[in-house]
């Protein structure tokens, strides 16, 4: 069953919160039963790719392509298509591409891949800011017409100092009073390209005295000269994202603008906006609403685009999709799971108030899916040789391991035993420490899914390194027979065959920052990278693993889950990533 089929199965209803009270509230009163949903257009000037299907409700999730998508991203995602999906309703994907010298196709490609593999469709709803650049257009030249907007010629630096404080009301532009055809044409050769980049700009005229600075005449245009990634070198214009996120959002025909709390203060503007387009005819009534909630707060990442960005292009992670980085593309070759993310976001739940996630319950929600989902292999992953002295050299035999040990439906799978195995290096001890019940000299354990062996000493090199352990095993102890039981032990150790086991690379990711906070009191956040966070090793794996197909996630017994890479693995040659260890290393 594919990743997207899979996100379609029944699941339990998700818990309630204020978001879904928000909206049972509004559907209860038939708020939106007036948008003619199928039915006829809105306004003339309304965008003709206004969507007219019959959804209840219709969200959006409006990433800007200028960077990969991150773990906070997958909260958004999921409660955007989440709410679609439970009311019947739409979630449109669209890309907020006001920024044309930050932008790149290489984003949009990488964006639509990660929330297709998170599970989630947008059918024929996929827009772009760029979609309606024109009707932007229009509709900042009726603000002007109508006395809400005007051409401001100061400098950035006179428009900051003039802006005031939280405590000081701003100070009025010289140019606020500008006759609307003196605005008209200078917005118009603004477009024309006449004009510097930032020589002026296109500011809407509210209150300068407001306490809510956002609403003290924001710039809603601005000159750049820049080559577009849809619209070539269409325009010299581009609109601000506060200006053009709620028409976008009105134009199609969103009913709940679900934004992060950062974007509160901005919400009177987004009303003031859309409600004088509304009174000028260029909108459709009812109008959408902006709904904010708390993002992620993960401890042991940073998700600031400028950091990510950072990361990458100073090399300290080996790209966008690096294992260790918290952008999905990362998490997905790391061997995250779709459903494991979904679990969590349900598991945080949605509020208003901010607030830390501890990133073990990220990993106890992975933990939990692939403990169900993935199959059993065994890997020795710090291989020293066991020999068995008195099995016979030429000998073989199968012994049987579970494919999944709650799932006796997938079946048993030989692993064979010969004279030589391989065995975890930490599974032998000369002299062992209180409490060891695994290989030393006189001590029997298991060979899992195998016989009963008795250690019967070593074989050190000139430094003295373990080089080879030595032992016997017992006749008629071998797992699944009548004798297994005959023979007490305590220890019980996982092995490989030397002569069928399969060399490969292994990688052992870990958190990519030591501290829950990084970069805390100022400091820089690069201090915080954990230098321990990716080891390479060559392990030995059963032979079946040889296989394995790239995004295969297995249970390496006692050592974690682990990932056949993406991107490095090939047809007999996997390369595998650890996604998380089977216990949380990181408690106190």
């Amino acid at each position: 069953m594919s990743e997207k089929n899979k996100s379609s199965a029944a699941r339990p209803a998700p818990a309630s919160n204020f978001i879904r009270n928000i909206i049972d509230a509004d559907l209860a009163a038939g708020k939106y039963a007036a948008r003619g949903w199928g039915g006829k257009p809105g306004p003339a000037k309304v965008h003709a790719q206004a969507p007219q299907d019959a959804a209840r409700i219709r969200t959006r999730f409006p990433p800007e392509p200028n960077g990969y998508l991150h773990i906070g991203h997958a909260k958004s995602i999921c409660l955007n298509f989440g709410l679609a999906q439970s009311y019947g309703g739409a979630c449109h994907m669209r890309f907020d591409d006001t920024n044309p010298e930050k932008e790149e196709q290489e984003y949009v490609d990488s964006i639509i891949h990660a929330v297709q593999w998170l599970g989630f469709d947008w059918r024929e709803n996929i827009f772009f800011a760029s979609d309606y650049f024109d009707f932007m257009y229009e509709a900042a030249v009726h603000l002007i017409h109508t006395g809400h907007a005007y051409v401001d010629e100061q400098t950035p630096e006179q428009m900051r100092a003039n802006r005031g404080t939280l405590t000081e009301p701003g100070v009025a532009s010289p140019w606020r009073e500008r006759p609307a055809a003196e605005s008209l044409a200078r917005f118009g050769e603004m477009r024309e390209g006449k004009h510097a980049d930032g020589s002026m700009v296109l500011r809407a005229k509210i209150d300068m005295a407001s306490p809510n600075i956002n609403l003290r005449d924001p710039a809603i245009y601005r000159i750049r000269k820049a080559r577009h990634h849809r619209t070539g070198d269409k325009w010299c214009v581009y609109p601000m994202y506060a200006y053009a996120h709620p028409i976008e959002d009105a134009l199609e025909r969103i009913t709940h603008s679900i934004c992060t709390l950062e974007f509160e203060d901005q919400r009177p503007f987004y009303d003031w906006l859309l409600g004088k387009l509304a009174e000028g005819g260029l909108l459709a009534q009812p109008l959408p609403q902006q709904v904010e909630f708390a993002r992620l707060n993960l401890t042991f990442v940073v998700l600031s685009k400028r950091r990510l960005i950072q990361l990458v292009n100073e090399k300290h992670v080996a790209g966008w999709d690096d294992p260790r980085m918290p952008t999905l593309a990362g998490a997905r070759r790391r061997g995250y799971t779709p459903q494991g993310f979904r679990l969590f976001a349900e598991r945080i739940g949605v509020s208003k108030a901010d607030s830390w996630i501890d990133y073990s319950v990220l990993e106890d929600c992975m933990r939990e899916h692939l403990n169900e989902s993935a199959e059993r292999r065994i890997a020795v992953l710090d291989p020293v040789k066991l020999i068995i002295d008195n099995y016979p050299a030429d000998q073989q035999e199968d012994c049987f391991a579970p494919n999944h040990p709650q799932k006796p439906d997938l079946g048993k799978r030989v692993v064979p035993l010969t004279r030589e195995l391989w065995i975890e290096r930490e599974d032998f001890a000369e002299t062992p420490p209180k409490g060891f019940f695994r290989l030393f000299p006189g001590n029997s354990v298991r060979l899992r899914y195998g016989y009963v062996v008795k250690c019967t000493g070593c074989e050190k090199d000139s430094a003295g390194r373990v080089t080879a352990v030595h032992c016997e095993y017992i006749a008629g102890t071998k797992s699944g027979t009548a004798g297994a039981d005959s023979v007490k032990v305590k220890g019980n150790i996982h092995w490989v065959s030397a002569r069928h086991a399969h060399a490969a690379p292994v990688r052992l990711y870990d958190r990519l920052f030591k501290t829950a906070h990084p970069g805390a009191g100022g400091q820089d956040y690069l201090l915080d990278l954990n230098p321990d966070s990716a080891k390479t090793i060559t392990a030995q794996l059963e032979a079946a693993l040889k296989e394995a197909k790239p995004e295969e996630r297995f249970q390496f017994e006692r050592h974690g889950y682990f990932v056949a890479d993406l991107r490095d693995s090939a047809p007999g040659a996997p390369v595998f990533n650890r996604a998380v260890t089977l216990r949380d290393s990181w408690k106190a």
